[in-house]
């Protein structure tokens, strides 16, 4: 048409606030232009800046986003066995969540482009961090000032299912370990609940040994938080009489003084949300699997045993 016409045609458009119909337009063969962005659990920190990367992204380049918000295993199910995002998207971002094998042939069957963020699902584009080495940076700052003594806190969700980002900063913890010629000491490894209260118990759990710590490595901020929480109360010094480090550079750990190992969450949103405008347009990424980089931020949670709670001194 010549450009009079598609100026008029554009102009009374907008004078009807025409919008268009996602699904007149996939009935015409056409995309939707909306992005399904399945989280399991919304209200956290890291999902919720996750996702803010992801939208933040999609929306300059003017696609839509749903939600659908999947937490626990039963709504997991739920969503994969009704897969209710079929035939509304042209295209799934996962966010960091546990699927089953047979959860996975069911996503295949939505024929759209998948990109998991925050994590590594089958061989699908992706884009994380590498977990075991962000526990190694975190570990290895304790044995570089002096500490022999390291204790994990790991985490479980409501379900009691382990992560695999749980599972991987356990080897990263170990490896670090065994590096330093440092035997595993099963009575130090703790497994609770996350969140704040988890990691309260936990150190809890670890103070009752007849010979505590003298650092620990946290599987998260919130987790280490909660940590912390527990040596305030039972009047621990930190770091004088117990260290501790985190991950993730949460908000909150530099308002606590935590040392902690960074990862950009939002960058790890954004970059997901890129892979999936790339996959749209037919334009060949550079990389389908990215892995963001992490670096230890040290604050004032960790310093050299300098003193001993009962017990520590004959295990150094």
């Amino acid at each position: 048409m010549s450009p009079e016409t598609r100026d008029r045609i554009t102009q009374i458009a907008d004078e009807l606030s025409y919008v268009v119909s996602p699904e007149a337009s996939r009935l015409a063969g056409g995309a939707t232009r909306r992005v399904a962005v399945v989280v399991p659990a919304i209200s956290r920190w890291f999902y919720a800046t996750m996702l803010a990367g992801i939208e933040g992204v999609l929306r300059e380049a003017d696609m839509d986003v749903l939600i659908y918000h999947v937490e626990g295993a039963s709504d997991r199910a739920r969503f994969f066995d009704r897969l209710p995002a079929r035939r509304k998207v042209d295209a799934v971002i996962l966010i960091a969540l546990p699927v089953a094998d047979a959860q996975i042939r069911r996503l295949e069957l939505m024929g759209v482009t998948v990109v998991v963020a925050g994590g590594k699902i089958a061989d699908y584009p992706s884009v994380q961090i590498d977990d075991e080495e962000a526990a190694r940076q975190a570990v290895s700052h304790l044995l570089a000032i002096g500490h022999r003594r390291i204790a994990l806190i790991m985490t479980t969700d409501s379900e009691d299912q382990v992560w695999v980002s749980d599972l991987s900063r356990r080897r990263g913890y170990s490896d670090a370990l065994q590096h330093a010629g440092i035997p595993r000491a099963p009575e130090l490894m703790v497994t609770v609940p996350w969140g704040l209260d988890g990691g309260a118990r936990g150190m809890d759990r670890l103070l009752s040994l007849p010979s505590p710590p003298t650092a620990v490595f946290a599987h998260s901020d919130e987790v280490a938080m909660g940590a912390l929480r527990t040596l305030r109360r039972a009047s621990i010094a930190v770091p004088d009489r117990m260290s501790i480090v985190g991950v993730d550079d949460h908000p909150m750990a530099e308002l606590n003084d935590l040392t902690t190992v960074h990862q950009s969450v939002e960058a790890q949103g954004a970059k997901a949300a890129q892979l999936v405008l790339d996959l749209l347009s037919a334009r060949t990424p550079r990389q389908l699997h990215i892995t963001v980089p992490t670096h230890l931020v040290v604050r004032g949670s960790t310093s050299a045993p300098a003193m001993a709670l009962p017990g520590q001194a004959d295990r150094r």
